[in-house]
């Protein structure tokens, strides 16, 4: 008995029955088998542009049959002989059968003879050969075999429908069911299975041959009437079409898991997206805010008024307060940010993230950097300035006093000096006018140091710039002018006085005496009470007890003073009377001055009342310049302590950074909570701020009690609560990067141990040498002698380090390694970046080969995909993503539309712009 057989006899050709001679010639078998077999081969055939209408005469010459295996083996055979001869058509088929028989099949009686001479029977039996290597073999459900795994895959499939009991490749397929099962299971769309009836088996094969012909490209290789009309239908003829079935399902489940892997990349890819628009507009902001703020503080145009300046340093404290708080919490959070962006990139094998040119963490730092600085300039400006218009305001004031005084006494002195009264005047009164001239010279002066005070009043706010000046010069330049007059007229006046003082001789010695006690004194007098009704400003207690002491040294003359009054005024009485005693003809007062004992007594008087309220002044700004004392201890008894609690927390969290207690979700608890009470400290800082507003409203400006100002509490409070959040970020990344990378805590603790023991500085980074001396300690190689490249290892440490680690770095490697933990080149490898490094070779993450394979199934293995199969196989959102992005294809197979999905790919992980 004939029969052909392959060498998997213990595989998917056990069950199955010798080819006999009988079943061949059975007419219903042989017509399933050639519909079956011919459309079988019709649907690869098709592929290359061909088909065949004669199984039996359309082989003959080995052309099509070479061809055929060539489509489903997908690889080239023998070139063919193209000749017309019996031999030429052998050549042929012997080619086709030893390629056959290559693929591990062993044929048994089919020769090449047999098949040009058009044997039925052998041309089936090879046919059925190639099927079952080609398209049944390779199916395999649970290490079953070929047949066995067909049959379990149909029985899974149809086990949820009713009616359905397959059990075989024959009857078990009569009735449609099965059929319409299968296609229902995948694409229930396309039959409405409830409204099938199991007695209606011409209806079920002929719905499911035409849906799987329309919709599935799977050809119709049975006839229903065949089916139905057979008591026991072909057994390879139906393993043949169900198999089409099978092939072509899987290949939708494959299909589905590329558009769930090439989705899953998609959705990360733009989850990152967002991350770094997010960053670049938070950053932009950021920067826009310092942009406009700095020239603010960098204005430093004065004002005119204590008042405006006042309202100034408001300002400034407003912004200290209420504006620059929420700006440092965003620069944190931009940083936190920037580092979880990073880390994600890196979980998700993307290449890091560089922002846009200016917009980089270090550029946000030194913009940040230039901010502070002005700032600090500024707020020193503005006290500086209420220092100068403090000052200004007080010598102001000062010079309107003495320029009073002074245009005061200078009333009607110059028409006085201008006077023509001693050409009509007789001897004694020509002496007594020469007498009182002299007087006057000695007032002038004495008036002298006044006039010079207020040129050096004026001189001074010149040079302080003060915004009165032009006014303050015409009135200096007045009172100096006037002075100069004084000064000649004086001297014009003495000349005309001393050529007639030889007519003269009778002087009046009580009335010259008389004068010249009274003008000192009333000088004294005068000067006396511009010095009680003086103003002053005073910082410190010391200076105003040096005011109070002056004062009572000046108290303590008044008696003396009181003595000279009444020896002048004795005098006075002593002139008054003379006169009446003798009975001189007196022409008005005395007239060698023009001082009074009425105005001497007046001004006395005058002098009195002003001690009292010089004592009253001295002991208010006693009294306030204490209050002001304890101002400043209050502030410093404060600051003292919370400044060194600030350092203390600082080294705290420097300490609990490197140290590895617990795990690091214990540690991350203790950060926490160490931040909580932190946060409650805050009241504390606000008081501060409340008393140092109180000493600056009171203008203190020195503290003897504490080395600390408001601002460097200020920078140290935010220091401390950017470090704690920095520090919480940095665990959290650990965690994130343990979680992705499979770490274990052992692991992150040695990488920990390691990494702080190479940090001298306890900085948190290492510098490049640090880094390079860590790998060593850890097993890497990176020796500097590229000729050994054994670092400081022997010849068995770096073999076993080799072994173990499966690394030999030298500089170019260890550059390479540089530029993955620190792409910013700092000079610096942080804790993050080191682990990283140290878990990312074992990382299961997607791959740009993975993604390029997996559109390459979507694309029914060509080189480009259309936008139609792109829609058919992703969500609409990200089908339009990847449309948007894709260049297009154009390689020598292109058609109009076609993408290139392979540079789309490459670009998702950094290999080339997307």
């Amino acid at each position: 008995m004939d029969h052909y057989d392959s060498q998997q006899t213990n595989d998917y050709m056990q069950p199955e029955e010798d080819w006999d001679r009988d079943l061949l010639l059975d007419p219903a078998w042989e017509k399933q088998q050639r519909k079956t077999f011919t459309a079988w081969c019709n649907s690869h055939l098709r592929k290359a542009g061909t088909q065949i209408e004669n199984i039996e005469e359309d082989f003959r010459d080995g052309l099509k049959l070479m061809l055929l295996l060539e489509v489903i083996s997908g690889e080239r055979l023998a070139k063919p002989e193209r000749g017309k001869m019996r031999v030429h058509k052998i050549s042929n088929v012997n080619k086709a059968l030893d390629f056959i028989a290559s693929k591990g099949v062993k044929l048994v009686s089919i020769g090449a003879e047999e098949i040009v001479d058009g044997n039925v029977k052998m041309t089936l039996g090879m046919i059925w050969t190639i099927i079952l290597r080609f398209a049944i073999q390779d199916i395999s459900v649970e290490e079953t075999s070929a047949k066995e795994g067909l049959l379990l895959w149909c029985q899974r499939k149809t086990a949820p429908y009713k009616n359905v009991n397959i059990q075989n490749f024959h009857i078990s397929w009569k009735d449609g069911l099965g059929f319409c099962a299968l296609i229902h299971r995948h694409r229930p769309e396309l039959i409405d299975y409830g409204k099938l009836r199991k007695d209606d088996p011409l209806t079920n094969l002929n719905t499911a041959f035409d849906v799987a012909e329309k919709y599935l490209d799977i050809p119709k290789m049975l006839d229903a009437e065949d089916i139905v009309g057979t008591a026991r239908p072909d057994e390879k003829a139906i393993m043949t079409y169900v198999s089409s079935f099978y092939h072509a399902f899987s290949g939708a489940q494959k299909a589905e898991t590329a558009a769930n892997r090439i989705c899953k990349v998609l959705a990360v890819n733009q989850e990152n997206e967002q991350l770094m628009e997010d960053y670049e507009k938070l950053a932009s902001d950021l920067l826009e805010w310092i942009r406009r703020t700095i020239p603010w503080l960098e204005n430093r145009a004065p004002e005119n008024t204590m008042h405006a300046m006042q309202q100034k340093l408001e300002d400034f404290r407003d912004y200290r307060r209420l504006h620059k708080p929420p700006k440092v919490q965003e620069k944190c959070q931009l940083e936190i940010n920037f580092n979880t962006l990073q880390t994600k990139l890196r979980l998700s094998n993307r290449p890091a993230f560089m922002p846009s040119e200016g917009r980089m963490v270090s550029d946000i730092n030194n913009a940040w950097g230039c901010l502070e600085q002005a700032e600090k300039g500024y707020e020193e400006w503005l006290l500086n300035e209420i220092r100068r218009l403090e000052r200004l305001d007080h010598l102001a004031e000062k010079f309107r006093q003495k320029a009073s005084i002074h245009e005061a006494w200078t009333d009607g002195k110059e028409a006085m000096l201008q006077q023509k009264d001693y050409e009509t005047a007789t001897l004694s009164e020509i002496k007594a006018l020469l007498k009182k001239h002299e007087a006057f010279e000695s007032d002038l002066a004495a008036h002298q140091d006044r006039v010079e005070q207020i040129a050096a009043i004026a001189q001074e706010l010149n040079e302080l710039d003060y915004y009165d000046s032009p006014n303050v010069n015409a009135r200096c330049q007045k009172i100096c002018d006037q002075w100069d007059n004084l000064g000649a007229l004086t001297q014009k006046r003495r000349e005309a006085l001393e050529r007639t003082e030889k007519l003269l001789e009778t002087i009046d010695q009580l009335y010259l005496e008389y004068a010249k006690r009274a003008a000192p004194f009333n000088n004294w007098m005068e000067g006396a009470m511009e010095d009680l009704q003086d103003t002053f400003i005073v910082h410190t207690i010391e200076e105003i007890q040096g005011l109070t002491t002056a004062h009572e040294q000046f108290k303590a003359t008044l008696p003396d003073a009181d003595k000279e009054r009444l020896a002048i005024l004795g005098i006075h009485n002593e002139v008054s009377k003379i006169v009446q005693t003798y009975h001189v003809n007196m022409a008005g007062t005395n007239p060698y001055t023009t001082i009074t004992p009425q105005e001497i007594n007046g001004k006395w008087d005058h002098v009195r009342q002003l001690v009292p309220r010089r004592d009253q002044a001295l002991t208010e700004e006693h009294a306030r310049q204490q209050h002001n004392e304890r101002l400043r201890k209050q502030f410093g008894a404060q600051a003292n302590v919370i400044g060194p609690w600030i350092q203390t927390k600082m080294e705290e969290i420097g300490r609990i950074s490197i140290e590895m207690h617990g795990t690091l979700e214990d540690q991350l608890s203790h950060l926490r909570q160490y931040e909580k009470s932190i946060v409650n400290y805050k009241p504390k800082i606000d008081q501060l701020e409340g008393d140092h507003q109180l000493i600056q409203e009171a203008l203190i400006f020195d503290n003897k009690h504490t080395n600390y100002t408001m601002e460097h509490i200020r920078v140290g409070w935010e220091q401390l609560l950017t470090t704690i959040a920095r520090t919480i970020n940095e665990v959290e990344n650990q965690i994130l990067t343990r979680d992705a990378k499979g770490i274990s805590q052992e692991q992150m603790n040695e990488f920990r141990a390691s990494f702080n023991h190479f940090d001298r500085d306890h900085s948190g980074t290492l510098g490049p040498e640090e880094f390079k001396a860590c790998l060593i300690s850890l097993g890497y190689d990176i020796g500097n002698d590229p000729q050994k490249k054994t670092g400081m290892m022997d010849t068995d440490d770096f073999r076993a380090c080799l072994i173990s680690m499966g690394y030999n770095m030298g500089e170019a490697e260890f550059a390479r390694i540089m530029s993955i933990v620190d792409p910013n080149r700092l000079g610096v490898v942080t804790f993050q970046a080191f682990i990283d490094f140290m878990s990312r070779e074992t990382a299961d993450t997607d791959t740009a080969d993975q993604v390029m394979a997996s559109f390459k199934i979507l694309a029914g293995d060509k080189n480009y995909i259309t936008v139609d199969e792109l829609r058919r196989e992703l969500p609409p959102d990200q089908a339009e993503y990847c449309i948007a992005r894709m260049a297009p294809y154009t390689g020598p197979d292109a058609v109009p539309g076609a993408l290139d999905y392979m540079s789309f790919s490459t670009a998702l992980y950094g290999e080339s712009d997307l």
